[in-house]
């Protein structure tokens, strides 16, 4: 067991968040909601760590670390002097735990650099110290990088190596240039090499003619699922073959047109196995394999970002066959939170998480990861609630003033109360004990957060003001 585990999940979370609750029903399941962190700067990937916390990147270029039960967040990384976002698709993006974490601490990042007229993207590996990543060392550099179409998703196969998506940079030409890693999967050992059996000798590219995908998942059965984007039609999963063609620019969606089934014949292409008219932005994907929401148990589950009009983000689940081949009766969930980016699973209790985007292409702050659990499983877990550092708030809803409860680290910290609407900060106070009791009687009604820093971290609490 990684961490000392005291109580059960179920309690932790009663003691840690007193707040109405929302819930939803999933079958006989019913799922109830926590926010676990807000006021993120666009969280683009989000994992759940060997160290059992969560962690995501930022696209502005920040590595943050947080404690699913307390939330408790720590800034763990920061090279936004080096990477370059500019409010676009490109930034920090993509992450991946090594495999050998005991003994070699290492988490894979890769993101764009350079200049706006000549984006680069590369994969570096940090060091983690137990408090921050440190050591960076280029894995694997010069990848065209773009405004647009960066990919970046990686995945860990049993053989210990690593899938990475590629975008094609907004230059339709690369993905089918077999000389150009832009465009497609590349499938490299941990030190950046190529592995002998890779599908083209000498070469890096897995799978080729993909536009922009991102989203990689490897199935327990060995099937490996992707998202990927496409323009104004054809949004896809698909199933990623060594060698395969996925046909972009030629292809869009399945080989359904004269032209396109030729090209197909000819360059040994892998049709989706799923697909949208509509371009609903599919993202980060995983395979839900937990008791804990059996009746998500074994199906496919895709955060969608709502493409550009923002009319469908969401998390959508899928029926899978038997043979993980082939998905069906998309359900969807989770559709008033806007722009859904990417999700992770807890291994004890099964619980979801997501991470949010706000309400705008290409993205917009304050956002969130929320969690939603099944409290009537109950099951050994290690979390611990750290008494030495939370933060209470009660009554949620509230109409005329909030209770706020602290360690006692936080006593003499700031609090800051935030609109949730616009990101603005609408009152700041320092707490003085550790129960303060804050009026509210002069907020205009609609969604707030406080926001509580000390030496040990950060924590954020939502609540409504009715």
């Amino acid at each position: 067991m990684k961490n000392i585990f005291l109580i059960l999940w179920v309690v932790i979370t009663a003691v840690v968040y007193t707040q109405a609750q929302t819930t939803i029903q999933v079958g006989n399941t019913t799922l109830t909601e926590r926010d676990v962190v807000t006021g993120l700067d666009i969280p683009w990937d989000i994992e759940w760590g060997p160290d059992d916390h969560i962690w995501f990147t930022e696209r502005a270029g920040k590595v943050k670390r947080v404690d699913p039960v307390s939330g408790n967040t720590t800034t763990i990384l920061d090279i936004r002097n080096v990477v370059i976002n500019g409010g676009g698709e490109p930034g920090l993006l993509g992450m991946l735990f090594h495999p050998d974490w005991e003994n070699n601490p290492k988490v894979y990042l890769a993101y764009t650099y350079g200049s706006f007229q000549s984006l680069t993207e590369r994969l570096s590996t940090f060091d983690w110290d137990g408090s921050s990543l440190i050591n960076e060392q280029v894995v694997l550099d010069n990848i065209e990088g773009g405004g647009i179409h960066n990919g970046s998703r990686m995945v860990l196969l049993s053989d210990n190596t690593i899938l990475m998506t590629t975008g094609d940079a907004g230059d339709q030409s690369l993905p089918q240039e077999m000389n150009s890693v832009n465009g497609k999967v590349l499938r490299l050992n941990l030190d950046g090499s190529i592995p002998e059996d890779n599908p083209f000798p000498n070469s890096l590219i897995y799978s080729l003619g993909h536009r922009n995908s991102q989203g990689i998942f490897a199935a327990p059965s060995g099937i490996i699922y992707s998202s990927e984007f496409g323009p104004n039609t054809a949004d896809e999963i698909n199933i990623i073959e060594p060698g395969r063609n996925y046909g972009w620019p030629t292809v869009l969606g399945m080989c359904n047109t004269e032209f396109e089934m030729a090209f197909c014949n000819d360059n040994s292409v892998r049709e989706p196995i799923f697909e949208w008219s509509t371009t609903p932005s599919p993202n980060g994907l995983l395979v839900y394999d937990h008791p804990s929401i059996p009746e998500w148990q074994n199906k496919l589950m895709v955060t969608f970002l709502g493409g550009i009009s923002l009319k469908q983000p969401r998390i959508s689940v899928f029926d899978m066959s038997d043979d993980g081949l082939s998905i069906s009766n998309e359900t969807r969930y989770f559709e008033e939170f806007g722009r859904l980016r990417d999700l992770c699973v807890n291994p004890y209790s099964g619980a979801i998480y997501f991470a949010t985007n706000g309400q705008n292409y290409p993205g917009s702050s304050p956002n969130r990861i929320v969690e939603y659990y099944n409290a009537d499983f109950v099951v050994d877990v290690k979390n611990v609630l750290d008494q030495n550092q939370y933060v209470k708030i009660y009554p949620n809803p509230a109409t005329d003033v909030i209770n706020v409860e602290v360690s006692q680290n936080f006593i003499d910290k700031k609090i800051d109360l935030v609109s949730f609407a616009t990101g603005a900060s609408v009152r700041q106070l320092k707490i003085s004990q550790i129960k303060e009791v804050i009026q509210i009687q002069d907020l205009p009604a609609g969604q707030y957060y406080i926001s509580m820093t000390n030496e040990i971290g950060s924590i954020t609490r939502v609540f409504v003001k009715n």
